[in-house]
């Protein structure tokens, strides 16, 4: 079991950025005013992992193939991702999640909090990316760097999204993410030729 710190730090930046503007955030936020914040925490972050799992483990198959294969894929990938953040979103996200009614007790909260994130993850930007990472970046690192991301947003949303909401345009994470997404398509593409 190897740990490489920029890994880490790699998946966590990246996986924070595109997780912002995602309907995840706003269904956290949303949960978090109706149900026990602590306990819908609880909930999110349990499908986050399993969804880190589940993408950890199709990148590790993606890194079986040739070296310059899994590089244009992860090119690939990442230039999609940036095309999707910097195309922008929909306002519908907000939306969806505003019919969560009111529930009380820890394993209700948690149900629906983890029902919630883990229907609403599959084939999700951050779960592509995660797998994407853990084929050039290495498993444990990556999955380290995208569960603890994808839990500081749920519990960035649940303990401040009015103020994030308000405070700091979703555009602007958004085209940040978008433009480091398309900086790391360009680098893996220059590694094909390079490396």
């Amino acid at each position: 079991m190897h740990f490489d710190l920029l890994a880490i730090v790699t998946a966590f930046g990246l996986i924070f950025l595109a997780e912002l503007p995602d309907k995840t955030m706003f269904a956290s936020l949303a949960m978090g005013t109706r149900m026990r914040p602590l306990y819908v925490w609880f909930g999110t972050s349990s499908a986050f992992i399993v969804h880190v799992a589940i993408a950890v483990g199709a990148g590790g198959l993606i890194g079986l193939l040739p070296d310059w294969i899994v590089k244009l894929v992860s090119a690939v990938l990442f230039g999609l991702g940036a095309f999707m953040l910097l195309r922008g979103s929909g306002g519908d996200d907000e939306d969806e999640e505003g019919e969560i009614k009111t529930v009380t007790g820890f394993w209700p909260v948690y149900s629906t909090a983890f029902m919630a994130v883990f229907i609403s993850e599959w084939g999700d930007l951050t779960q592509i990316t995660t797998a994407n990472l853990a084929a050039s970046n290495g498993a444990w690192s990556t999955a380290i760097g995208a569960a603890v991301a994808l839990m500081s947003v749920s519990a960035l949303a649940l303990l401040a999204g009015r103020f994030i909401a308000k405070r700091v345009p979703l555009k602007t994470v958004q085209r940040i993410g978008g433009l480091c997404m398309l900086g790391l398509a360009i680098w893996s593409v220059t590694e094909i030729f390079v490396g």
